[in-house]
């Protein structure tokens, strides 16, 4: 279109009539909920709900303030305070595209030095709700124990430093501490990203780091405040020219476009200290049993992700659907998923897990959502720990194949050699990119050293059964490439060990 409407509350009227614009009076919302970490995942689902709901002429009260801890989140906050905090949102569903607004958050607080301007919004007695998307890397988990990470530079620091904090998690530290000397009463703290327990391992950095400065705090926020569990799911692409270009095609000016599948999930443990919004209305599934949903997300979904991704890139691919169209990759997917990663995922109301796989085949292969391989391929150290490494243990304890999670692993030793097969660079993928390119150097002389990076594997490479398979597929892919061990793996040609 030749001309665009500069979004803004003013101008929703104006937009075009195929775009839905939302049915609530935005002027009479107030605030429930402080977002940390407002990316796009956040807008196109957990955000999403909540501007459903609204919609319906509910939860009014329930209003995020969105919020950052990191320097370049000053830059989302510029953006989406221009257009009142508004988002498009752009579905891509092979049968068509739509748009809608999503108008469910109100403000962005500043982002600063010290985070006083969160900490005091977070104390206020409004907020109910303090939510996370930072993440699965964000939460200062010690990849050797599991366990909190007391030790990181930025936990010492804001355990010596409590009123002036580096991390979301001190922020919500500072705060609690603020709303108990008030007498407020607690708020609940709720993770929305990829981790199994996300509640839990939330839990153990607010609590830990409160226990470190303050033992009491520490107690009063294990015995106040609730962190529930929940699984969240919903394909959604970096935002970049492409995204830019789709939402003019809609006539509209927005710097902040997201774009999303039409598939969203979310599954919470029903455990709010201060109430909640009745996110169950519009689509949302409460649950006792979030574990299993988790396990059956992370194991086949991200972990599948995981297992296209690394060697799509690798080869020179660039999107995840055009990694579903390469028959090898597609083949050695469907094989691991339902040889050694299925057998140990329990079904959840109305899906098994191969019927699982079969979703999720159906939504990578959307050519519609133009989500890389590098993007998904970034953070290793995180993702394959959580969701490559469960799936490795599990099939190991339960007696099935490791062959294909055994070539996973190699795939990964190998894309941080940081090359591609036709020899083009691949640019640092991973926070920790200088330390696994060390170890993948190694690994040429001696595979087993990749595995003897405890932080990731444990005591792995003292298994015999995944040591030798992992040491076989990292010499075949050393001697004949990725499409040859793709070729080899998906016709049985696995090691005999």
């Amino acid at each position: 279109m030749d001309e665009l409407t500069a979004l803004s509350n003013i101008t929703l009227k104006d937009l075009p009539s195929g775009v839905r614009v939302p049915h609530y009076d935005r002027s009479v919302l107030s605030a429930g909920i402080v977002h940390i970490g407002l990316g796009n995942f956040h807008r196109a689902h957990q955000a999403w709900y909540l501007h459903r709901l609204m919609d319906a002429g509910l939860c009014h009260d329930w209003a995020i303030i969105g919020a950052g801890v990191r320097a370049n989140d000053a830059q989302q906050r510029e953006r989406l305070i221009a257009q009142d905090c508004l988002t498009t949102l752009i579905e891509l569903d092979p049968s068509g595209m739509s748009a809608e607004i999503s108008g469910s958050m109100i403000d962005f607080l500043p982002v600063e030095e010290g985070n006083q301007a969160l900490i005091k919004r977070m104390a206020q007695p409004d907020i109910r709700i303090v939510s996370l998307t930072v993440t699965e890397g964000g939460y200062y988990i010690d990849p050797s124990s599991g366990g909190f990470d007391a030790s990181h530079p930025d936990i010492v620091y804001d355990s010596q430093n409590p009123t002036h904090p580096k991390t979301a998690f001190g922020a919500m530290v500072a705060a609690l501490k603020l709303r108990r000397e008030k007498g407020l009463g607690p708020f609940t703290g709720l993770s929305c990203d990829n981790l199994q327990g996300n509640g839990t391992i939330l839990k153990r950095a607010v609590v830990g780091l409160a226990g470190m400065s303050d033992p009491d705090l520490a107690t009063w926020i294990e015995d106040q405040c609730t962190f529930p569990n929940s699984m969240v799911d919903c394909i959604v692409p970096a935002t970049g020219p492409k995204e830019l270009e789709l939402v003019h095609s809609f006539g509209i000016d927005d710097k902040a476009p997201v774009t999303h599948e039409n598939f969203r999930q979310w599954v919470i443990e029903d455990d709010f200290c201060a109430g909640r919004p009745d996110w169950d209305k519009v689509g949302a599934t409460l649950s006792g049993d979030v574990h299993e949903y988790e396990a059956m997300k992370l194991r086949i979904l991200n972990g599948g992700h995981q297992m296209i991704a690394v060697p799509a890139d690798l080869l020179g691919i660039d999107t995840i659907s055009g990694a579903m169209a390469h028959d090898g990759i597609r083949a050695m997917l469907q094989k691991i998923i339902s040889q050694e990663v299925a057998p140990n995922v329990k079904s959840v109301p109305n899906m098994a897990p191969l019927d699982y796989l079969q979703l999720i085949e159906r939504r990578f292969s959307n050519p519609e959502i133009v989500d890389t391989t590098r993007r998904v391929a970034f953070d290793g150290s995180s993702r394959q720990t959580g969701f490559i490494v469960p799936s490795i243990r599990d099939a190991l304890a339960g007696g099935q194949p490791v062959d294909g999670l055994a070539l996973m692993s190699a795939l990964w030793a190998r894309y941080c050699l940081a090359q591609r097969e036709d020899g083009s660079a691949i640019a640092p993928n991973d926070p920790y990119w200088d330390e696994l390119q060390i170890v993948a150097h190694a690994a040429q002389n001696n595979p087993i050293a990749w595995l003897e990076m405890r932080k990731y594997y444990g005591d792995l490479s003292e298994n015999a059964v995944f040591s030798s398979a992992f040491a076989h597929w990292y010499e075949v892919l050393a001697r004949e490439g990725v499409e040859a061990a793709l070729s080899a793996y998906n016709s049985d040609q696995v090691p005999a060990v």
